[in-house]
């Protein structure tokens, strides 16, 4: 009921339905079910990526929009809340200025790109963003007396979102009470509303807009409606919730620099998260990203509980050592595509 009221997108697949609840409910509940830095690291990387997923799926699988410049408008955001916080001081003030002003620089910059790019070809305007995001990249690494150059920023958030802050003298469920916990259920929240205001915008009139010209331009353009405007509109949207994401990103790492939030591999990871959960769905966004980012961070130590246990058996400890952890996660993303051709939520939605 409460998903039919929020936006009316029904998972329409039991199997779905209790994974995305059993995400849901280990993310909000992870500093207490996964006590550990580690842990609770991986589970706020789960949370940003589900939101920067989706906002690129709003471009790709709803617009069909091809485009390689979304790390930059993640970028952005997080670099705004580390200016920010640099020069203004360790203020919540800071972090707001910092992620208004990202999300306005990123929304400026997509509305220059689709004004002037989205009128040519697909390939070409995939061609663009990514001369762009580029040249962006570039620009923050040569600045170093603003960016800091290769070494980035490293800057102090409000002492109260650090672990420095103690609420409470005795443990809650075996966990403290402290400023890091607050952090994490600030990136959890965050997350969370954007993600249900997304997934509320593609399922409204303009979402159905979004997915008519997916599938024939030409005709939603015959039809009446100003097929440019609502790319360019949709273009600027997702880059403002991908701005947002950087800045809670940044105020979760409390660092940034060009290979945390600019470079190519993370576009590269934001393509494959989307295939493997399913492409105009929004709750692929939540299944790709966790399975990425949790396969990221634990693959390798699977590798070698593995390879330890079969370490009498020829060859397979050679193939199976943890070095090798990107062989693996590669293996796994091209059985994914496939055996669920149509990502993980598509298939599980056929079978529904």
């Amino acid at each position: 009921m409460l998903v039919k009221l929020i936006s009316g997108d029904r998972p329409r697949s039991l199997i779905l339905g209790l994974v995305l609840l059993a995400i849901l409910v280990a993310l909000a509940f992870a500093p207490f079910l996964l006590p550990g830095t580690r842990s609770v690291d991986t589970a706020a990387r789960v949370c940003i990526f589900i939101l920067l997923v989706a906002s690129y799926d709003l471009m790709l699988g709803y617009g069909g929009i091809v485009s390689f410049a979304h790390t930059m408008f993640f970028g952005m955001g997080a670099y705004g809340v580390a200016l920010a916080s640099i020069h203004m001081g360790r203020g919540f003030d800071a972090l707001l200025v910092g992620s208004f002003a990202g999300a306005l620089a990123a929304a400026a910059l997509a509305l220059l790109i689709g004004f002037f790019s989205l009128r040519v070809r697909a390939i070409f305007f995939a061609m663009i963003t990514l001369a762009v995001a580029s040249a962006v990249a570039v620009l923050v690494s040569q600045l170093s007396g603003i960016t800091g150059g290769e070494d980035g920023l490293s800057y102090k958030i409000p002492r109260a979102l650090t672990s420095a802050a103690k609420y409470t003298d005795e443990k809650v469920l075996g966990v403290r009470i402290n400023g890091k916990l607050l952090n994490y259920y600030l990136v959890f929240s965050g997350s969370l509303i954007l993600f249900l205001l997304l997934l509320r915008l593609v399922n409204s009139p303009f979402g159905r807009v979004l997915q008519a010209i997916r599938e024939n331009d030409f005709r939603a353009e015959a039809i009446g409606y100003r097929v440019i405007y609502f790319r360019v509109i949709a273009t600027c949207l997702s880059a403002v919730v991908a701005a947002l994401a950087g800045s809670l990103f940044a105020i979760w790492l409390r660092y940034v620099g060009p290979d945390t939030t600019l470079s190519f591999e993370i576009m590269i990871d934001i393509l494959l998260m989307v295939v493997i959960g399913g492409m105009g769905t929004m709750y692929g966004a939540v299944i790709g990203a966790t399975l990425f980012v949790v396969a990221q961070n634990y693959l390798q130590n699977l590798l070698g509980a593995v390879g330890e246990a079969l370490v009498d058996v020829p060859v397979l400890p050679l193939l199976l050592n943890p070095d090798r952890w990107l062989l693996w996660l590669g293996v796994l993303f091209v059985l994914s595509v496939y055996f669920f051709p149509t990502g993980i939520v598509g298939r599980l939605r056929q079978r529904g």
